[in-house]
């Protein structure tokens, strides 16, 4: 794991899956849009007894994030009885916005905020195809579509 300025660091998805499953009040942060949730797949944590939090960082068409961001997922993890000190991984298709939502979480108090550098899907490969190097999906972590 890498400590990043703004936040705890950057970590890969194979050790935010250990983590979530290591310890009980760890939270997953899925920041993509519903499309993606919808057409692209979530992570699954039902193997955890867990299931990930759902929270737009950029709704599209907008070309800002979402003003609510930090203030929806606050109340999360406040619903499940977690303080600010619980750590929370932020995933995003390939690390971007993901790195900018645990960045605005720090800022807003929480402690132990983490990227997840390698994304859902990870980049793109030669055949400019994602899903295939790196990535939740790539590292064959459980993950559901609708």
């Amino acid at each position: 794991m890498q400590s990043v300025g703004g936040y705890a660091g950057d970590i890969t998805s194979r050790e935010a899956f250990d983590a979530l499953a290591e310890r009980a009040d760890a939270v997953l942060v899925d920041v993509r849009t519903q499309a993606e949730w919808s057409f692209v797949g979530v992570p699954d944590l039902r193997p955890l007894g867990k299931e990930a939090v759902l929270v737009e960082w950029q709704s599209f068409p907008s070309s800002g994030p979402n003003p609510e961001f930090a203030n929806a997922v606050s109340s999360h993890v406040s619903k499940k009885g977690l303080d600010l000190d619980a750590p929370i991984y932020f995933l995003c298709r390939s690390g971007a916005r993901s790195q900018a939502a645990a960045t605005v979480l720090t800022q807003a108090g929480h402690t132990q905020c983490f990227n997840i550098s390698d994304g859902f899907e990870g980049p793109l490969d030669a055949d400019r195809h994602r899903g295939t190097q790196s990535g939740w999906k790539a590292a064959g972590l459980p993950w559901i579509q609708s």
